[in-house]
This record gives structure tokens, C-alpha cells and sequence, in this order.
């Protein structure tokens, strides 16, 4: 028995409670959590922006220690650190077999399997397969990373869906290149780990947007230049923050219409901008057929930072252990398992950056 946050229904509340974890069969890998981060996702999946099969135990951001591996399984041991990979790549779909790992036809081929049972027989299943809210889980082995050496787990848990989206939003969708000017919108988990990027990448000017005025210390910190408080002037707010023209290069972390609409209009014309933001199928973006051929700018989708966990997880490991990235600034609040209901609130209400549940 291990406790663990389960999602009854879609729109219910969490309700944290003792699971029945089974022992890792073939190909399986048993880990203890040793924290799990609390993303935007797991509120999506709550309320059924995302649909998965339920009921089931969110969580997709996390690092452990293995505890056993079943038959076949030898890249980790019992006693390794790792990262737990919420969408592994199966590496024989056609996505896979041109390099765009991240939009594996099968990564969530996962998410349907009999996960565990609670306390009266109830089957769960992984929200979104790896199931990190909880003290323990069992997931796939290509579920799993080795942890880089030198960082403490705590810390390496963002490395699984925040940082590898964030600073994948930068180096690979938006190609933010030396000298450019970035807006980020939305200054959450994934929006700091974007202004670090966006840093990292030598932007000249880093411009971070979002509705509270509380994140701005916390922004600059992870390297903006400059702080907007969201408005329906904030496309020109940032036009005379760029000499008149606009950004090269803008970056959606919220997925709302209003601020996917914001964004493109903050770039410069032939700018770029990412949306890494999820919003719901009924929210539509619209744009006239006139401004596309005027403004000649890009839109683009990300989806996981168009990120390859195995081949960017040592860059980010060279970047951290050098100081370049801050993991633990990203972390507002430290919390238990009961702490994610108002983790969710305060997401909701625009409050905080990450929160980490540690074990």
C-alpha cells in the first residue's frame, strides 16, 4: 500500500488515499518518488481539458530511485537515481522514424493499463503513464531516465516536463538566436524555465507578461529584462519596448485564445511565435486572411519543447551543474500530497511558479 492522489472522475476532487502497487513484471521498473512537480497538465486532466482514462493517479513530473526492475530490464538498477519520461517514444511510427520523437504516435499508449487498485478493489490507471503523485509507482522502462549526476533528485523532478518543455520551446521550435528579443507570456513553471532559455540562448531583450504583479522579482531573476503586467495594450506595450517593431520572437505558456491572439501581435513583422499553452478544443484562435500575408509572422504548435529527453537531458545537466540554469528558483512552494487541491487553486489564480510535492 502506498498513498498516492487520485482523480475519481473528471471535475472531481483529488482524493488522496492508500493504492495497491503491484510488484514491476517484465519490462516494468518500480521507483520511490522522491518529488514530483505539479504542472498546468495534471489541472488539465482534472477538468478534462486533456482526456485520459480515469479513475486514475496524475502526476507526470517526477525523479525517483528505483527500488526493483522487472525481467528484460538493464539500463537501470535497483538504487538508481532517475527521471521519470511521461511521453517515451516507441521509435519504429512514422513521427519516430523521422526524428519527431515528441509526437510519437504510441507515447501515451500507456496511459490505458491497469495501474494499480485501491483500498476496495477499484483499478486505476496513469494519468499520464507514469503516475508521480504518489510515494511509489511502477512504470514502463522507457518510462525512466538516469538522473544526471550532480543535481539532487528534488531539483531534477522539474527536469521532466517543465525545464525539457521550456527550454525546448526555445533552442528547437522558436530557435531563439543570439541578439534576438523574446516575450514570454505566462511567468509559471514553464515560463521561468523559457526565461532561462531564452537567457541561455543570449537574447537581448527578455520581456516576461503575465496578469500578476507579484511574479516580476521572480522573473527577473530567472532573467528578464523587462515586466508587463497583461493587459489589452500589452501587443503595444512591447512594440515600444522594441524600438516600434515588436519581438523577434514570442513565447505562449498559457494557452488561452486571448493570449495566443496577444502574442503573435507582440512579435515584429516576420516574428515567430510558440504556443506551448493548452487550451480546449472549443477555444478558438482567429485571425484574417489579410494580416497573414501583411504580417508574414509564424505560428507554431510545441508539444513536450519538441524535446528528445535522452539527447537533451545531458545539455541541461552541463547547463545546471554550470550555473546557467537554476532549478530551485523555479520552486515557489514545497508541499505533500494534500498540498496539490490548492496547488491547483493557486494555478488557477495565477499565483506562484512551480510547486513541488517531496516525499
Amino acid at each position: 500500500m502506498v498513498r498516492a492522489a487520485v482523480l475519481p472522475a473528471v471535475g472531481a476532487p483529488l482524493e488522496i488515499t492508500d493504492i495497491v502497487l503491484p510488484e514491476p513484471g517484465p519490462g516494468q521498473v518500480r521507483i520511490a518518488l522522491a518529488a514530483a512537480g505539479v504542472c498546468h497538465s495534471d489541472l488539465s486532466l482534472s477538468n478534462g481539458t486533456m482526456r485520459v482514462p480515469v479513475p486514475a493517479v496524475l502526476g507526470h513530473e517526477g525523479a525517483g530511485t528505483v527500488l526493483a526492475v522487472g525481467e528484460g530490464v538493464t539500463h537501470v538498477a535497483p538504487g538508481d537515481g532517475v527521471v521519470l519520461n511521461w511521453a517515451p517514444s516507441c521509435g519504429v511510427c512514422f513521427h519516430c522514424g523521422i526524428g519527431e520523437v515528441w509526437l510519437c504516435a504510441d507515447a501515451l499508449k500507456g496511459v490505458s493499463r491497469l495501474h494499480a487498485r485501491t483500498a476496495d478493489g477499484t483499478d486505476l490507471h496513469p494519468g499520464l503513464n507514469v503516475a508521480a503523485f504518489a510515494q511509489e509507482t511502477v512504470v514502463a522502462a522507457n518510462c525512466v531516465l538516469p538522473a544526471p549526476d550532480g543535481i539532487p533528485l528534488t531539483d531534477a523532478a522539474l527536469l521532466g516536463c517543465a525545464v525539457l518543455t521550456g527550454y525546448g520551446a526555445v533552442h528547437h521550435s522558436a530557435r531563439v538566436r543570439e541578439g534576438e528579443s523574446v516575450v514570454v507570456f505566462g511567468i509559471g513553471g514553464v515560463g521561468l524555465a523559457v526565461l532561462q532559455a531564452a537567457r541561455i540562448a543570449g537574447a537581448s531583450r527578455i520581456i516576461a507578461v503575465d496578469v500578476s504583479p507579484a511574479k516580476e522579482e521572480l522573473a527577473r531573476q530567472a532573467g528578464a529584462t523587462d515586466y508587463v503586467i497583461a493587459s489589452a495594450t500589452t501587443p503595444r506595450e512591447i512594440r515600444k519596448l522594441t524600438g516600434g517593431q515588436g519581438a523577434d520572437v514570442a513565447v505562449e505558456c498559457v494557452g488561452r485564445p486571448a493570449t495566443i491572439r496577444a502574442a503573435w501581435e507582440s512579435t515584429r513583422r516576420g516574428g515567430r511565435t510558440t504556443v506551448v499553452g493548452i487550451g480546449g478544443k472549443d477555444q478558438e484562435v482567429t485571425f484574417n486572411a489579410l494580416e497573414i500575408f501583411h504580417w508574414g509572422r509564424s505560428l507554431t504548435g510545441c508539444v513536450y519543447g519538441n524535446s528528445d529527453p535522452a539527447r537533451d537531458l545531458p545539455v541541461l545537466a552541463d547547463h545546471i551543474r554550470a550555473g546557467r540554469f537554476d532549478l530551485s528558483m523555479m520552486v515557489t512552494e514545497h508541499i505533500g500530497l494534500d498540498g496539490i487541491p490548492a496547488a491547483f487553486d493557486n494555478m488557477i489564480a495565477g499565483k506562484g511558479g512551480r510547486a513541488l510535492v517531496v516525499f
